[in-house]
């Protein structure tokens, strides 16, 4: 598929998706969110993918929803357009293949609520974060919803509520980032923590990551009902096979998808 508000690329099992509006600090027009999310169902469809990572060209990650789409419209297309904004959380959160942010400079609005949604994040040093809406008689009603799930309910309600940009540290200590690192050390850095969850089992990640999202959302008895019915299936594969008899054998495991 042809992509000209993002780039998507690959590196042996990587799948890389690159913001390429750098000149709009790759604001969500419509457009973008909806390449971002046929390049994710694209990604999570290609069998030689594992994980995939998300940056953003430029100065910015994601300066949040191009203003210019927040003007001019009837209700009913105003809910039509923040669905399909939006919409890149839902699928990041059905799918099985691993979502990693790399977030090099600014990430508001949507840009934070799109860091909130990925798996898991890695920020340089200079990056900022912020549900910045309010300032601007709007609100991060969207972003709100993966924010507090990352951050509680608290934290999260203070982000919006105030605007307040954090930088990367605190971003790190409040848990919406899972490692800060030098800009210089950013692409190398996000590149060794995909290839680590690349080197497991694709199915095991997979079906593990599906799991995760399922239990979470259920109330604890029933979470651990689901997680041991999973695990049960799980054991039944090549892949668990494969690696219970390498780690037995102390040899390298050489994963099947099966």
């Amino acid at each position: 598929m042809n992509y000209d508000t993002i780039i998507l690329e690959k590196k042996n099992s990587i799948g890389i998706i690159t913001f390429n509006r750098p000149d709009k600090l790759n604001t969500f027009s419509s457009s973008l969110a909806q390449e971002l999310n046929d390049a994710l169902i694209e990604l999570e469809s290609d069998n030689e993918t594992s994980v995939i990572i998300i940056k953003g060209k430029g100065k910015a990650f994601c300066a949040g929803i191009d203003i210019k789409e927040l003007q001019g419209k009837k209700a009913l297309e105003y809910i039509k357009l923040l669905e399909l904004m939006e919409k890149m959380s839902l699928t990041i959160a059905n799918m099985g293949k691993p979502v990693i942010a790399s977030v090099q400079d600014l990430a508001i609005a949507n840009g934070i609520g799109l860091v909130a949604s990925a798996d898991l994040a890695i920020a340089a040093e200079g990056a900022r974060f912020g549900a910045t809406a309010v300032k601007l008689g709007l609100f991060c009603m969207g972003p709100a919803v993966p924010l507090s799930r990352n951050l509680g309910r608290k934290k999260a309600l203070e982000l919006i509520l105030t605007g307040e940009i954090i930088d990367a540290a605190e971003a790190y200590r409040i848990g919406l980032v899972n490692k800060v690192v030098p800009i210089e050390k950013l692409e190398e850095e996000t590149l060794k923590l995909a290839e680590k969850i690349a080197s497991k089992s694709p199915l095991a990640v997979q079906m593990g990551k599906k799991s995760f999202y399922k239990m979470a959302d259920l109330d604890y008895e029933k979470a651990f009902e689901l997680a041991n019915n999973h695990f049960s299936i799980l054991c039944t594969t090549e892949d668990a096979n494969e690696g219970i008899e390498s780690f037995l054998n102390k040899r390298k495991p050489e994963w099947k998808n099966k």
